[in-house]
């Protein structure tokens, strides 16, 4: 099979293996509500989640952790966010400041 080939069924694969977690859900709670102990946890879990992309993002370079432009541009629209300004102009503020960063040189 070539490499090409390889790809394309990984990918399939991957997508059908997402579908199927997907629709366990569904499937095992059988349109009952979740319990109250599982409900709870459930709603703790979007801002770590969140986190933990932003930080891998925003550190990443490569295999390993570094601190480059977007490091930095992510850093100011978190100061931004913690001073109570609009999101947008966090986004924005967090984006030129990455393109800045780049412009004058640093990775």
């Amino acid at each position: 099979m070539s490499q090409s080939t390889t790809l394309w069924v990984l990918i399939a694969a991957m997508a059908v293996t997402t579908a199927l977690i997907k629709a366990a859900g569904p499937v095992v709670l059988g349109g009952r509500p979740l319990p109250p102990r599982l409900g709870a946890v459930v709603v703790l879990m979007p801002a770590p989640l969140l986190a933990a992309l932003v930080a891998t993002s925003a550190l990443a370079d490569g295999p390993r952790l570094g601190v480059d432009a977007a490091t930095v541009g992510v850093a100011v629209g978190a100061v931004l966010l913690w001073r109570r300004a609009p999101l947008v102009a966090c986004v924005l503020v967090a984006a030129v400041t990455t393109a800045l960063l780049r412009a004058v040189g640093m990775p």
